[in-house]
């Protein structure tokens, strides 16, 4: 896989998950000439405290058409269906797997099935019960089932039930962090309104705000990575070496056991540009 373009494929339940659990990974893979795709798998249409829902799904697809271009991923796609009420259907299965089958990735993503939130838990059972159906060719027959099957990973969460989630693979996130931070701005509907309103935080006024204080904003959101950094610590230091002692902030993944599987040093290194 090293000697060739790598292809990613990111589904998140809504706009700003895959840029927030992925973003910094995505723009050094892009940079490099791999091709990254991301998904919400709902258009985000209730995720503010005002706003008209229909017009609230129109300025998420273009917020994350925005970070889109900053990261400079191949594509953002977002499926037509209803925040907050994300399924685990029979019709939405596969509407994942043609995706899958479609874009071809050698990499899959999502969230883990343990998450607070309905949609999360719902986006990664769809993305689980794809993992083998993928391979069913009288499943969604009018897409053919692609010559290699994916690696199937999770993104990094807090949760600690049923188990805390493995750092198979760590990427260092300090060197992109502003990156990071200028695509999930591009989220001003979450970033700078909904979730601090969520939080019970004063809004802040995004337009009297110089990018220091933008930034300095997203830390909020950006600080779990610290987490996710040591929680990767060993990984880091297989793959950075000494230097993984200093890494503040990191993107890890776990490797699925639902579907095809590498061994663990080159599961760690699929991420790497």
């Amino acid at each position: 896989m090293s000697d060739k373009q790598k292809r990613f494929l990111i589904f998140g339940a809504h706009p700003d998950d895959p840029d927030l659990l992925f973003g910094g990974t995505a723009y050094r893979l892009a940079q490099a000439g791999h091709a990254v795709k991301f998904v919400s798998m709902t258009n985000g249409n209730s995720g503010h405290y005002s706003m008209d829902k229909e017009a609230l799904a129109v300025r998420r697809a273009g917020e994350a058409q925005a970070s889109a271009k900053i990261l400079g991923i191949s594509e953002y796609e977002i499926f037509p269906l209803n925040d907050g009420e994300l399924e685990p259907t029979v019709e939405n299965r596969k509407r994942v797997i043609r995706c899958i089958r479609k874009f071809r990735p050698d990499v899959v993503i999502s969230h883990r099935t343990c998450d607070y939130h309905p949609d999360h838990r719902a986006a990664g059972q769809l993305v689980l019960d794809a993992a083998y159906l993928l391979s069913v060719p009288l499943t969604c027959p009018e897409t053919p089932v692609p010559d290699n099957l994916p690696i199937f990973a999770y993104t990094f969460d807090r949760f600690t039930r049923p188990a805390p989630i493995r750092a198979d693979a760590a990427v260092e996130m300090d060197s992109v962090r502003e990156i990071k931070c200028r695509a999930l701005a591009c989220h001003r509907s979450q970033f700078f309104e909904w979730l601090p309103y969520g939080d019970g935080l004063e809004l802040p006024d995004f337009d009297a705000m110089d990018w220091p204080a933008r930034c300095a904003h997203l830390d909020r959101w950006l600080k779990r990575f610290e987490k996710a950094a040591e929680l990767g610590r060993e990984t880091l230091r297989q793959i950075y070496g000494d230097r993984a002692a200093s890494i503040r902030t990191a993107e890890v993944f776990e490797q699925s056991d639902y579907s095809f599987q590498v061994p663990q040093e080159e599961f760690a290194r699929l991420f790497l540009p």
